[in-house]
């Protein structure tokens, strides 16, 4: 990459850095990212409501897709770099704007290479979550593998962004390798009353109380790292707080996530015959509904290999590291489940930054890393058309 481009794109991250739109409103950056791929005569089209997708076509060969998020976070900038957020309370802490610079990059560097096939540039919303969705509980991931756009392309690569792994550096870890993430909702209907009359009372309280140390048992015992947790982040009655009032209703709500699909869909089943259990005990009614889903994401080994020349060209081969398997959701894979995939870590670490992580207001990036990304993504799609 020569540096007049390398200069061009860091232009291009400050300022979506410092113009950050959350899940299914990146409006301004959809429209951003349409006047890039405009200027190299690369025709888009919307879809997802706020998501973009470039097709550059070169002649007849199979297609690739090239993927990158776009949406930011509620959180409130504490970086302390010079190109802060505009926006209150909205935050690029989770590095989407570096990845949508990378594709724009790639996508330059791909204008100017000779090739047979065609690249699709996927700039995708809503990675973070369904919030605002047009379809209840889909996420941008998920809209666009529905809508049949990417049906037949032969393969998707994806990069993200770690602020606390050196610069040059790539991790992977194939086969499953991000969680299954399940947000929950259980709602536990009694009947209400005085404490003083408990047998004419169906505590939801109490069955809550059974509910959340049962669900934590279905988890049992983790290794370190762990594979799978079960946390219930919020509680609710239907009533004010009060001393000598029992609510009719309480509310539950949460997330499940685990590695292996199978480990997922286990806990999940053991979960809802817990629930029949006490509801049959306690005489009460307990709604168990998932809001939002991402199955986990699945690296193909096969892909990995075949991408070891540009790997080795682009990192050189000692920097190319195996990863760790993690607890977090990444709606990538609605497309590593839909055709072979290959999802990596690409290091970012920026001087100073010795603990920040992902979606933290103090979270920082080095900029240097758009160098990397951007070349492996237009090299590893080069290779895999040829």
């Amino acid at each position: 990459m020569d540096s007049q481009l390398f200069e061009k794109l860091v232009s291009i991250r400050r300022h979506l850095h410092q113009h950050p739109e959350l899940s299914f409103t990146e409006f301004k950056t959809a429209e951003f990212v349409e006047s890039q791929l405009a200027a190299l005569s690369i025709p888009t089209q919307r879809v997802a409501l706020t998501g973009v997708i470039g097709t550059l076509k070169k002649g007849d060969g199979p297609t690739v897709i090239l993927r990158a998020d776009m949406d930011a976070l509620p959180v409130t900038e504490d970086s302390g770099v010079d190109f802060p957020s505009k926006t209150d309370g909205i935050m690029h802490a989770c590095g989407h704007d570096i990845h949508t610079t990378m594709l724009i990059g790639a996508a330059n560097l791909l204008n100017a290479a000779s090739f047979n096939g065609t690249v699709k540039l996927v700039f995708q919303p809503a990675e973070e979550g369904p919030m605002r969705s047009p379809v209840k509980g889909r996420s941008g991931g998920q809209l666009i593998m529905e809508s049949g756009l990417l049906d037949g392309a032969k393969a998707v690569l994806g990069l993200h962004v770690h602020p606390l792994q050196p610069v040059g550096t790539l991790s992977y870890k194939n086969g499953e390798a991000l969680a299954n993430v399940g947000n929950f909702s259980i709602r536990i209907t009694g009947k209400g009353g005085h404490p003083g009359l408990m047998k004419q009372v169906i505590d939801p309280i109490a069955v809550a109380a059974r509910v959340i140390t049962g669900a934590q048992s279905l988890v049992g015992p983790q290794p370190d790292p762990p594979t799978a947790v079960f946390a219930i982040t919020h509680v609710a009655s239907q009533a004010n707080p009060s001393f000598n009032v029992i609510p009719n209703q309480v509310l539950l709500q949460g997330s499940f996530r685990a590695v292996r699909m199978k480990d997922y869909n286990d806990v999940v089943d053991r979960l809802r015959d817990l629930l029949r259990g006490l509801e049959s005990e306690y005489k009460c009614t307990i709604e168990l509904d998932f809001s939002a889903y991402y199955p986990s994401l699945l690296n193909d080994e096969d892909l990995h290999r075949q991408l070891s020349p540009v790997l080795e060209n682009v990192f050189g081969a000692a920097r190319v590291l195996p990863g760790l398997e993690y607890l977090v959701g990444e709606d990538f894979s609605f497309y590593s489940r839909s055709m072979p995939g290959q999802f990596y870590f690409l290091g970012a670490n920026a001087a100073g930054n010795d603990s920040y992580f992902l979606h933290h207001p103090k979270v920082t990036f080095d900029e240097e890393c758009i160098k990397y990304g951007a070349r492996f993504l237009a090299e590893g799609a080069l290779h895999l058309l040829s």
